[in-house]
């Protein structure tokens, strides 16, 4: 940050208007209102499109038509394009494989275990699923059913197989290729994904290893000699296999994205799974549901660049680096910034689009790497994420729940989230203990 550069802290009006807007409004639905999936029945977009509007009238001094061209650079930022079609792309594919690739995942490793360890394998399922489909939400809703039939059948706690699931989703949702939110801290932060995932890995996989500890020893003890079994086809797991194996050795998102839309389209229709006329419409649906967070993308990049232009992020960084202080300083305050957009917004994709203008500009001035900046942001949010009760992963998770006539709420399931809190302890590790012993 320039030392002459303006600072004006009203500027960061626009996100306050978001965030009181939208978690007042979140809040009367799900709790005053009492309705289902309340936050996720405010059309977030409108909101944003209030917050624009905002913007669009501070700074008197500059004519609309200035504002206008502001916004277009913000919005033809070319990691906007780019994360926007990866976007595109990766629904494409979760839409392409669907539902029976995931089941056929998880029924072959749970015939291969002994059904005694079936709350560790929900986990690495979870895990493995959530890695190659690079949705959270998509591995919870596909899961879960399955960890409550092991449940019933095996005698295991019902809320720590929810929470096995979930804790496992939250993995892969961290630290996969094709997740929402690598490619939004990615193409924020303009660093590769494979190095964002390496970088990451120090920090999730140790965390996965407690995790895996805790749940197999709190599991081991309550089973009643029941198992669960399913059909599964091998060959539907190959579009999986391909896409992480292509995306570990670093090949261009976009190629990976197209190897597994290709590959899942040629076996899903060799193997009669599907029509050919219903894979165009999984497509169709598949990228559909993209098209919020893809508005969203938008919207926030010309919101920001308004507010950058009016001194917003100067005052913004001005204030953090009073606070927060050195490289360990700057990346803890990237996480909490990330995770109070997470906790205002309760989708941890948007929090990461809100806060990367800010941990850009925190990056330089702290000399903090594009690829640490870009795993600390997406590891704080998917820990915040993880954790908030009425966040669309535990919603999902008492839905899916609820459908199949069993009752469980987000406080049985909330002490059993090991992994979310593993990953907070490795994160903290990783800022405060690891750095500094490589720098001594």
């Amino acid at each position: 940050m320039e030392k002459n550069e303006k600072r004006n802290a009203i500027a960061l009006l626009p996100i306050l208007v978001f965030v009181v807007s939208y978690l007042g409004l979140g809040i009367l639905f799900e709790y005053g209102l009492k309705i289902e999936m309340g936050f996720y029945n405010i059309p977030v977009v409108v909101i944003f499109l209030v917050a624009l509007l905002v913007a669009c009238l501070q700074n008197r001094k500059l004519k609309l038509e200035k504002k206008l061209e502001i916004m277009g650079q913000g919005i033809s930022d070319p990691n906007i394009i780019t994360m926007i079609v990866i976007f595109m792309l990766a629904g494409i594919f979760v839409g392409v494989v669907g539902r029976s690739s995931a089941n056929s995942v998880a029924y072959f490793i749970l015939s291969l275990i002994p059904p005694q360890f079936s709350v560790v394998v929900l986990f690495v399922v979870s895990c493995f699923v959530s890695l190659a489909m690079g949705t959270s939400v998509g591995t919870i809703t596909l899961i879960v059913p399955i960890g409550i039939a092991v449940s019933d059948a095996s005698g295991f706690s019902m809320p720590l197989c929810i929470a096995s699931v979930m804790g496992g989703a939250m993995f892969g949702d961290n630290l996969s290729f094709i997740s929402d939110t690598t490619i939004a801290a990615c193409n924020g932060q303009g660093c590769a994904m494979k190095d964002k995932f390496k970088e990451n890995s120090f920090i999730a996989i140790p965390a996965a290893i407690v995790s895996l500890v805790i749940i197999f020893l709190l599991s081991i003890s309550s089973y009643n000699g029941g198992y669960v079994k399913g059909e599964y086809d091998l060959i539907q797991v190959i579009p999986y296999l391909l896409v992480l194996v292509c995306g570990i050795v670093g090949l261009n998102v976009f190629v990976v994205l197209l190897i597994g839309i290709v590959s899942g389209s040629i076996i899903m229709l060799a193997t009669g799974s599907i029509y050919p006329t219903e894979l165009l419409t999984n497509m169709g649906n598949g990228a559909a549901g993209m098209f919020e967070t893809s508005m969203v993308a938008i919207l926030v990049a010309a919101i920001c660049a308004l507010i950058k232009e009016h001194g917003g992020f100067a005052a913004l960084l001005h204030w953090i680096k009073s606070v927060f202080r050195g490289e360990k300083g700057g990346l803890l305050g990237m996480g909490l910034l990330v995770g109070l957009m997470d906790i205002a917004t309760a989708n941890n994709t948007v929090a990461i689009v809100m806060a990367n203008p800010i941990a850009k500009e925190m990056a330089k001035d702290y000399g903090i790497s594009n690829k640490k900046a870009a795993s600390i942001l997406d590891t704080f949010s998917c820990i915040f994420q993880g954790v908030i009760p009425y966040g669309a992963q535990m919603l999902v998770a008492i839905a899916a729940a609820s459908e199949l006539g069993k009752s469980v709420s987000a406080f049985e399931i909330l002490p059993l989230l090991f992994y979310p809190y593993m990953l907070l302890v490795s994160s903290l590790i990783f800022i405060f203990v690891i750095k500094k012993r490589k720098k001594a």
